[in-house]
């Protein structure tokens, strides 16, 4: 939206309309909105979801070792040590009807983000016929992956709002006979990116009945699965049934091990539609390098690093019940290391996220750019910010109480 009614700030790029607005980066979105301004102290940003925790020591070792792999081709599937240990590791982690084949049950991705795009595409294909124009359902705020293969692949996207009132998860009794009907596909995150929230056995459970009944295809995004303080949370595989029919997930090494750059994940479930989709990546999509393949191998071999990650962030979520408390209806998040704030009464989104980076020298993103208006113009993002607590302990401490101290 060019301006949220409750800020006053424009953004920058002023020609660009409404609905052309909702189809950008957030983060392209969110730097035209700030580059009027200087911020007042040294910039922590926490806008970005880059994970900044250590590299595990074991990569460079590893890329030494098999540095001459660089000078091959990778095969599309992905070498079989990795399939071997992503399939090893989803056995271990989850609960899982049987253990997922690592011949015919999983890819190597190029980081989920490609993959996800990808999915979109390979579902419009796959999935028969719909009756009505075809259809990707995407959670609303969303990841701009899903909104983006949805275009590419031809379909309606269909936004449904994730709420306080819904658990922040799309509301599965709200979708009616005529839309299921023409779903080619859902895009599903749990731990959910922005809010934390994850889906319950239950849950998992009734998507899976309406995939089944209405055929199509579940893309479960569960890349912030290994970051939670309290209970591990589960994945749509564990639910698929014994093959797995209509679910694929999609993981990655970004947030688990802190490899934002090396972009290797990979997509595991569904066997038919997992060799639809081998087909159209073996013409277009990225190819994931031998060595990076093999740093996987030792990632997914190795719950320590894990660990140490999950004791960090939960440092700062400590740091963030003590400094927000119950402030701007600030809830410790169930999974994943983003704060989803409610600053409507500060003014809105975007004047909150224009004081904090003018006056703070914090960087945070509206929650409007995150989401798009649903048909009656609400906007579920509106209202809000994201905070990532992707720094150090420190920085984090100091960015929230800076935050406290502009918005109170």
């Amino acid at each position: 939206m060019a301006m949220t009614a409750s800020s006053g700030v424009a953004q920058g790029a002023g020609s660009v309309s409404p609905a052309g607005q909702a189809e950008r980066s957030p983060f392209a979105r969110t730097a035209e909105l700030l580059a009027p301004y200087q911020p007042a102290k040294p910039l922590i940003t926490l806008s970005l979801g880059e994970p900044q925790h250590p590299v595990p020591a074991f990569v460079g070792p590893v890329l030494s070792k098999h540095i001459a792999d660089f000078g091959r081709y990778p095969i599309a599937k992905g070498i079989e040590p990795f399939r071997r240990a992503a399939s090893n590791w989803l056995s271990t982690r989850f609960h899982l009807p049987r253990p997922v084949d690592p011949e015919s049950e999983i890819l190597v991705l190029n980081g989920s983000r490609e993959g996800l795009f990808f999915a979109a595409i390979t579902a419009a294909r796959y999935v028969g016929a719909r009756r009505g124009k075809p259809a990707i359902l995407v959670p609303n705020p969303f990841y701009p992956a899903y909104g983006a293969g949805a275009r590419a692949a031809g379909c309606e996207t269909i936004y449904l709002p994730t709420t306080l009132a819904n658990g922040f998860l799309p509301d599965l009794d709200a979708l009616d006979d005529a839309t299921l009907a023409r779903t080619v596909a859902i895009f599903i995150a749990s731990p959910a990116n922005p809010q934390g929230s994850v889906a319950s056995p239950d849950y998992f459970a009734k998507l899976k009945k309406l995939a089944d009944r209405y055929g199509f295809m579940i893309l479960s995004d569960e890349c912030y699965s290994e970051i939670y303080t309290k209970q591990a949370p589960g994945s749509a595989l564990e639910y698929a049934g014994p093959d797995f029919s209509n679910v694929v997930a999609f993981q990655s090494l970004s947030k688990r091990s802190n490899l934002p750059g090396m972009r290797v994940g990979f997509a595991a479930g569904d066997k038919n539609f997992l060799a639809a989709f081998h087909e159209l990546r073996n013409v277009a999509a990225p190819q994931v390098p031998v060595p990076l393949q093999h740093v996987a191998v030792a990632a997914y071999s190795d719950e320590a690093h894990v660990e140490e990650n999950r004791r960090l962030y939960r440092i700062k979520f400590d740091l963030a019940d003590q400094i927000l408390g119950n402030r701007y209806g600030y809830v410790r998040p169930a999974g994943g290391f983003c704060v989803w704030l409610d600053v409507s009464e500060r003014g809105g989104d975007e004047a909150a996220a224009v004081r904090l980076y003018r006056d703070a020298g914090v960087r945070v993103i509206p929650g409007s750019y995150l989401s798009r208006p649903q048909d009656d113009g609400f906007n579920p993002g509106a209202g809000y910010i994201r905070l990532a607590l992707v720094s150090d302990s420190e920085s984090t401490a100091e960015a929230l109480h800076r935050l406290v101290e502009i918005l109170d």
